[in-house]
């Protein structure tokens, strides 16, 4: 265990930010997957700009870093664009 006060605050603040992590990246996982689980475009559509949001949001606050999320972002646009429009 830390015996500094310093180090001390370090551990708190470490375990806060991982789960502050842990959840940003949990909600980014479940987005996509909203995304890839639906056939509906119009669904799809409104699970893209969900996902798309909160992508950019985290490549901002340096949680993934930008090229990652240009690359899921890319992924999952090229899916919905794909998918077909139901009559």
């Amino acid at each position: 265990m830390a015996h500094h006060k310093s180090a001390q605050k370090r551990i708190r603040q470490t375990i806060k930010r991982t789960l502050r992590n842990k959840a940003a990246l949990s909600k980014i996982k479940t987005l996509i997957k909203k995304v890839y689980s639906t056939q509906d475009k119009e669904l799809a559509e409104k699970y893209l700009r969900e996902a798309v949001a909160t992508l950019d949001k985290q490549a901002a606050k340096g949680r993934i870093h930008k090229n990652t999320a240009a690359r899921k972002k890319s992924a999952i646009t090229k899916y919905v664009n794909n998918l077909t429009v139901e009559k």
